[in-house]
């Protein structure tokens, strides 16, 4: 007689109980379900450059296809290192301060384990990326939730202040901030200087979207203030830079001590980046244009999506940096936002993403996020659709 039980499958305390399907795989499904135009979720329809993908072509044919070095191949981080430098004034050690990363997510995640101890506190100010939050919930840490200031999502000092306390160890912000498009003024960031001056804490400035800043305005780099850049890990993302977020390349560039412990973890849980690549983009980035010229790139899509708005009954939000555009609803539907994109999505045929999201008490300020991130033709046919509203 066979004595054996069945198989069985282990059950476990879920690490991340309360996560589920994010709301960018839900509502790019239903667009495609309905043939909807989809502004949600964060990624162009248009080709890189051509000549990005014959570089990364030539790297392969010339035989880099083997693992690069843990840090990532030191072409690419001396172009990062000179980077820092010319547009920031900051030099960055490209051997002991820059580390190649398998995108920002990765580069975050690997930050906040780094620095991060069971019983720590985290400063996030909502709304915010979807990954902080189980990131610093996966290191063991408690998630402190400071608002940005509703309408505006501008930082109040006096709420980040009073959020910090003896187990407080690390703070997230985000400029050009997704999911609002606003970006860090210079006041801000040198009240976020002093502010911190006196702690320890460790700052993660997430700043994938650091050359998409619109009317003349400049990027505030934690990297141009001393006080900051000394806490901060830096996050870059070619993906966001070059129209490749397939490829889930980035950089994280922070001092040397910190670097030491982010690389600790980076080693173990990626170990390194795709090696053709790295080669690639490092002769592309020799011609600074493309990243130069990428503001006016997207400042150009920012205004043609506004203008076939601003007769609409939908209220436009400022945008003042990243590839996102905010609409207030309440001129259109009594729906919540999560309701009104699904709704949205079904019978005007546009994909949105609702700010909700972005709160983990799911905030509703009758506010959803467009990415204009898309061929000309791809938003006026939105537009066109939008305007049934």
């Amino acid at each position: 007689m066979n004595t054996a039980s069945a198989p069985r499958t282990p059950s476990f305390p879920s690490r991340l109980p309360n996560v589920g399907t994010t709301i960018f795989t839900v509502m790019s499904a239903l667009a495609l379900e309905h043939k909807a135009v989809n502004l949600g979720q964060g990624f162009p329809d248009f080709a890189c450059d051509a000549r990005l993908v014959d570089a990364v072509n030539g790297a392969m044919r010339a035989g880099h296809n083997q693992y690069p070095p843990m840090a990532g191949v030191q072409v690419l981080r001396e172009a990062m290192s000179q980077k820092y430098e010319a547009l920031h004034a900051r030099r960055y050690d490209a051997n002991t301060e820059i580390t190649v990363t398998a995108g920002a997510t990765q580069a975050i995640l690997t930050a906040v384990l780094a620095c991060v101890q069971p019983g720590d506190e985290a400063i996030v100010l909502e709304p915010c990326y979807d990954s902080y939050v189980p990131n610093i919930e996966t290191a063991g840490a408690k998630v402190v939730r400071v608002p940005l200031t509703p309408g505006t999502f501008r930082p109040d000092f006096d709420l980040i202040a009073a959020a910090i306390r003896p187990r407080t160890r690390l703070m997230i912000i985000n400029s050009p901030h997704n999911p609002s498009g606003t970006i860090w003024t210079d006041a801000e960031m040198r009240q976020l200087e002093a502010l911190l001056a006196p702690t320890d804490i460790v700052l993660i400035s997430d700043e994938v979207y650091e050359h998409m800043v619109f009317d003349g305005q400049q990027h505030q780099s934690a990297a141009r203030y001393p006080g900051l850049a000394a806490r901060a890990f830096i996050v870059s993302s070619f993906g966001k830079t070059y129209h490749v977020t397939g490829w889930k390349i980035g950089t994280v560039a922070a001092p040397a001590s910190l670097t030491a412990e982010f690389r600790k973890v980076h080693q173990f849980n990626v170990f390194t980046v795709n090696t053709p690549m790295q080669y690639g983009i490092a002769e592309y980035m020799k011609d600074p244009a493309p990243y130069l010229q990428l503001s006016a790139f997207y400042q150009a899509k920012r205004d043609l999506f506004r203008e076939g708005l601003k007769d609409s009954r939908l209220k436009l939000l400022p945008s003042q940096g990243s590839y996102f555009q905010c609409v207030d609803i309440s001129d259109v539907s009594d729906l919540s936002e999560a309701d009104f994109c699904q709704w949205l999505t079904r019978e005007i045929g546009v994909a949105a993403i609702p700010l909700s999201a972005f709160y983990v008490d799911k905030f509703d300020q009758r506010v959803v996020r467009f990415c204009f991130a898309k061929k000309d033709d791809t938003l006026r046919e939105a537009l066109q659709r939008l305007r049934k509203l």
